[in-house]
């Protein structure tokens, strides 16, 4: 795993990768990023407009925008878009009801222009409710396989608790490096990738 990182590390060199975080309100986004940033959790309240942090790890930086999920928000998303290279999408596992907004509002982004070669990240939180959907019935809901011109990945997660998304920016990691190398091949990289 070391190594993969490592050549991971030589992929995307010293430059900043724009990842944004989206989601219906109350999907856990905000928890789940300063979750990650503060390693604990944190009492959050609905987010009007954004918020943006710089997340660093070695020499690989992400500008992380954390956008408000209010209906009333979501047709401001776009104005996000420009050079993003990662969405993470952050599912609220236990609301079957709106999954079916869910679906129209990241197929719809995904139809955006600015996000043609954006990779997706899907993190199916609060697994650690009882009624939860498994990530593969996630996936299944949002018909994700419908994406196959596009790198994309699920994990089940729990912003509470840390487990699962601690992780999310080797997912992005790796998500980018899957680009690259359908971009531009390079067999050091493949072998890594595929171990």
């Amino acid at each position: 795993m070391g190594l993969l990182f490592a050549k991971l590390m030589t992929v995307f060199g010293d430059r900043e990768h724009k990842v944004i975080i989206v989601g219906l309100d109350n999907a856990g986004k905000t928890t789940i990023l300063y979750q990650f940033l503060t390693k604990e959790a944190v009492q959050t309240s609905p987010t009007i407009g954004s918020n943006v942090e710089e997340i660093a790890v070695k020499k690989t930086r992400f500008l992380v925008w954390d956008i408000g999920g209010q209906e009333s928000l979501r047709a401001t998303w776009n104005s996000y878009y420009c050079n993003t290279e990662i969405v993470i999408l952050v599912v609220d596992s236990t609301d079957r009801e709106r999954l079916t907004v869910t679906k129209e509002e990241l197929h719809r982004m995904l139809a955006h222009e600015e996000l043609q070669n954006a990779s997706v990240l899907v993190l199916a939180n609060k697994q650690d409710m009882k009624n939860s959907m498994s990530a593969a019935e996630i996936s299944q809901s949002l018909t994700l396989g419908s994406l196959n011109a596009r790198s994309w990945h699920v994990q089940a997660c729990c912003a509470l608790t840390g487990e699962g998304y601690v992780c999310f920016l080797g997912l992005c990691m790796f998500i980018c490096a899957f680009c690259m190398f359908k971009m531009f091949p390079s067999p050091d990289l493949s072998e890594s990738l595929f171990i």
